[in-house]
């Protein structure tokens, strides 16, 4: 007979780096993880193979050299860095008499130790009990055994089948609150939709600087800190846009490189923040090496759940940790931000980012042609420009109630003079502006060209 060892805070961690690309894992990556639950690391083994062992995945060999550490070192834990089978792992804790955790395992683990909302705490049992109903078949030989003596002999069920049984019923009940979870958030995207309130999505993998950037732009006091899945619970909040009205800004979960596939299904509520949002800020780590790795892994998972197609923006964050770099905004062919280079942790360059999102909104009001909105672009620098880079010299009168085109204009820095207008109590205004805007403001109610003049000045005012 096997029972499964109790674990303990002490840890050998397991490495191996396998031929196959998809089966590579970081070794970095795997001791943050590890720290992420205070576990106290006293060895690291690594090795190399070009497939997983079908019955040790490291090894006879490899398995022998880490049950002699167990013993030397007296842990009462090993970590794997890779997705280990119910018999790999039931094999390995017969060889180490020690428990042995998998990668998927541990990361589990973590989500229940962030998990703080009765949302997230649903959404993190349900993943574990899905894990664990695939580890009883193999994994704990005890629960074969019949109930016996005086009271207890039923009709023969085994532990092992009751608890099946019972993992399944409590799977049942979890999906069915979740389901209750959706309906809710469901309702709540509707009303916002009826508001035509569009929503920005915070994604990246875990520990680019998330929360942290959410908390610089909303002031929420989320949760943050240089950790792995710091904080796991969605939050939202109204943020307003300088021209561009209120939108909602959403902190989601971080991903990482193979997240297990029963977590990803037991978020999906959380996830759909992120399908429903408008725009995805892409937050990426600029300090981190294999940001581009990470990138890949976030765009994948992002695939998986339906938001692949959804508008992005990258967010370079961490700049402060770059030597030479500094703030800015880099634009596609057709003068739209496409990367914004900041750190949250500073405040440096978060002011491009709510230009580069004040900018997307309108272009994609006025590319819908929905309220007749206008973005006007921009250099790196700010200054507005037009198709041909000229600008006309122009004076609109505006009605008392245009107080928001008034605000706008003075956003857009095209507003050269003003004076008040005794006759019609509104606002006389000079401006320079790009014929793209003057066709703009031609359209909008409270607002007349009180004269034009065919001068087209080259560069600004």
């Amino acid at each position: 007979m096997f029972d499964r060892p109790q674990g303990g805070t002490r840890a050998i961690l397991v490495h191996l780096e396998l031929s196959a690309r998809e089966a590579q894992e970081s070794l970095d990556e795997f001791c943050d993880l590890a720290a992420s639950v205070d576990v106290e690391v006293t060895s690291i083994v690594t090795g190399r193979r070009k497939t997983p062992d079908p019955k040790y995945f490291v090894g006879a060999g490899k398995a022998q050299e880490i049950q002699e550490r167990v013993v030397a070192e007296k842990v009462e834990l090993v970590l794997f860095n890779h997705q280990l089978s119910p018999t790999q792992e039931r094999n390995l804790e017969q060889l180490l008499c020690c428990r042995v955790v998998d990668r998927s395992g541990l990361i589990l683990d973590i989500f229940a130790l962030r998990a703080s909302s009765f949302e997230g705490k649903l959404q993190v049992e349900l993943a574990q009990l899905k894990h664990l109903s695939t580890r009883l078949v193999r994994g704990w030989t005890h629960l074969e055994r019949q109930k016996g003596g005086i009271g207890l002999r039923g009709p023969g069920e085994t532990q092992l089948e009751t608890d099946r049984r019972l993992i399944g019923a409590r799977i049942k009940k979890l999906n069915k609150r979740l389901d209750k979870v959706r309906k809710q958030r469901e309702l709540r995207r509707q009303t916002r939709r009826k508001a035509a309130v569009a929503t920005v999505s915070l994604v990246g993998y875990t520990n680019a600087g998330k929360s942290t950037l959410f908390n610089r732009l909303t002031g929420a006091g989320v949760y943050a800190a240089d950790q792995l899945f710091a904080t796991l619970d969605p939050t939202l909040r109204r943020i307003e846009l300088p021209a561009a009205g209120q939108v909602i800004l959403a902190d989601t979960v971080g991903f990482i490189r193979h997240l297990p596939h029963d977590l990803v299904a037991a978020f999906r509520a959380t996830l759909e923040e992120t399908v429903e949002a408008n725009l995805l800020l892409h937050v990426i780590d600029a300090h981190d090496n294999e940001r581009h790795a990470y990138m890949d892994q976030v765009n994948r998972v992002l695939k998986e759940i339906g938001a692949g197609d959804i508008p992005q923006i990258e967010v370079y964050n961490k700049i402060d940790q770059v030597e030479g770099s500094a703030p800015r905004i880099d634009y596609d062919k057709t003068g739209r931000p496409v990367r914004i280079w900041l750190s949250a942790q500073s405040g440096e360059g978060v002011e491009l980012l709510l230009q580069s999102l004040t900018q997307h909104f309108l272009e994609m009001t006025r590319d819908g042609d929905e309220s007749g909105e206008y973005a006007p672009s921009r250099t790196c620098d700010g200054a507005l420009v037009s198709e041909d880079g000229g600008l006309i010299r122009q004076e609109i009168l505006l009605a008392p109630d245009a107080g928001r085109l008034r605000a706008q204009l003075y956003d857009w820095d095209v507003v050269v003079e003003e004076e008040s207008s005794s006759e019609s109590e509104g606002y006389v205004l000079l401006i320079m502006a790009t014929p793209e805007l003057l066709a703009f403001l031609e359209k909008q109610d409270g607002c007349s060209i009180v004269s034009k003049m065919d001068v087209k000045l080259a560069g600004s005012a």
